[in-house]
């Protein structure tokens, strides 16, 4: 089996925060944090398998720890922390710098995961990943716990969309002759 170490996945991007990019709090949108933590993550995701597809599977969570204004700029570290047979758990870190004083905050944390596929679209296998610096230890030491955790998200997401309608909304207030009930 493959091996490749977490620093190799390293992607590094930082970005200007634009006045398009503000909600009405003249803070950075918390969706446009995610589609440059997603855009990131698949990077290092294809650094790690050399693939020429991999999808994400799921965000676990975006930790939003301080707000990002317009001041600052955005910078994303990613890497992967963790695989499975044919899954792989990212890592994004994000720092905000003030453009003028260069203070540095950690303004949000984020675990995605992706899985890379083969040629017809199927799952295929990636490297295992290799911990150097003590803070890519303490994310792979804690990897397995979040992946037993992903599982049983899983599980209880299928659980849930089995009991999901696709009805119209409006049809479950209406009887057969579309009269309100």
């Amino acid at each position: 089996m493959q091996v490749r170490k977490m620093k190799d996945t390293r992607v590094v991007q930082t970005d200007q925060v634009l006045i398009n990019d503000l909600n009405n709090y003249h803070t950075l949108f918390g969706g446009v944090l995610m589609k440059k933590l997603d855009a990131c993550a698949t990077l290092s995701a294809g650094r790690l398998s050399r693939v020429k597809e991999c999808v994400t599977a799921s965000t676990d969570e975006v930790q939003f720890i301080t707000p990002i204004k317009q001041s600052d700029s955005v910078c994303i570290e990613s890497m992967v922390t963790y695989t499975g047979t044919s899954s792989m758990e990212i890592f994004c870190k994000v720092v905000a710098e003030n453009i003028v004083t260069g203070e540095r905050k950690l303004a949000a944390t984020a675990f995605l995961t992706f899985v890379a596929l083969d040629e017809h679209k199927r799952p295929t296998q990636v490297p295992r990943v290799i911990a150097e610096t003590d803070e890519e230890r303490y994310l792979y030491q804690t990897g397995k716990e979040r992946a037993q955790i992903r599982k049983m998200k899983r599980q209880q997401n299928k659980e849930l969309i089995a009991r999901l309608t696709l009805e119209k909304p409006w049809d479950q207030y209406t009887n057969e002759n579309g009269e309100a009930i």
